[in-house]
């Protein structure tokens, strides 16, 4: 049982980040895509959210609430990872503009393969962080897919089209069996952190809600572009921390407690991202101008 849901939990993960990316490359040019990184100001605010004041509001939380140590690190590494394929569904969800969403996991990948390394052994002395091992993946699952897409539409756009809707189906489908499996793989693990550490619980709901806060906070100079910056904050980059945490730290209750991180936000942040969609359809109803997509920051 344990082998099945392990296929499927990396099956999953690796059918979700390739069809979302895909996804995203159909829909959209390579200068929609990458046009926004001019905008030195977005790009400073985006940077300046998630691998500042994250990891600064993940310290602080840590230092207010006393945890088990390894909790802490998992927390930590939760906060210093950005850049997350999952942020491309809640954008969706909410309605938000893909091109600026990629855009900002295009800024945020390698500075994530770049910035974990660095920063997890000077907060943690002894932690060594394998760059290639954060790189591959991300690139392979998230990078190539989107440059893939951005090809295919460049040369054949209708094929392009047609295939766009069944990748946001079979993304849809992948991320329902990701959580299912993911649950069912560490469920022993996050049943003993409910029953005898709790405590770590709403410390990941305060990581979680305090970096959605952050975005929509540092996005205020980036107008309508702030519904996209507060999610691609508060998504944190799971599959980056699962590897620190897998490679680095052999005490499983680092990597419970990243996997409960993640589901954690999910619980959160799709609920948000309706609230987001739903509040974006009053303001049409209102003023009779629908929703129009937004290829700058």
């Amino acid at each position: 049982m344990s082998e099945i849901l392990s296929f499927l939990l990396n099956f999953s993960v690796l059918t979700f980040a390739v069809s979302s990316m895909l996804s995203v490359g159909f829909g959209y040019s390579a200068r929609e895509i990458l046009g926004p990184l001019r905008n030195i100001r977005g790009v400073i605010l985006t940077l300046l959210a998630n691998f500042v004041l994250v990891p600064i509001l993940a310290v602080l939380i840590l230092r207010i609430i006393p945890l088990d140590i390894y909790y802490k690190i998992g927390l930590f590494l939760v906060a210093t990872a950005a850049g997350a394929p999952f942020v491309i569904k809640l954008a969706q969800h909410a309605n938000s503009n893909l091109a600026i969403t990629t855009t900002m996991l295009v800024i945020l990948l390698p500075v994530t393969v770049v910035y974990m390394p660095i920063v997890i052994p000077l907060a943690l002395p002894g932690a060594e962080v394998n760059p290639w091992a954060i790189a591959r993946p991300l690139s392979l699952t998230m990078l190539l897919p989107l440059t893939a897409g951005l090809l295919i539409r460049a040369r054949a756009r209708t094929w392009a089209e047609r295939l766009r809707p069944y990748m946001g189906k079979i993304a849809s489908i992948a991320i329902v069996v990701l959580v299912a499996a993911t649950i069912l793989q560490n469920l022993r693990g996050i049943l003993n952190l409910f029953s005898t550490d709790i405590e770590a619980i709403p410390v990941a709901v305060f990581l979680v809600v305090g970096a959605f806060l952050i975005g929509w906070i540092v996005g205020i100079p980036l107008g309508e572009n702030r519904d996209e910056l507060a999610l691609a904050t508060s998504q944190r980059n799971i599959a980056a921390a699962t590897v620190v945490a897998t490679q680095t730290f052999s005490n499983p209750k680092t990597i419970i407690i990243v996997v409960v991180t993640s589901i954690i936000g999910l619980g959160i942040l799709f609920p948000v991202a309706a609230l987001l969609r739903k509040r974006e359809s009053q303001r049409a109803a209102r003023t009779g101008i629908q929703h129009k997509p937004r290829t700058t920051f």
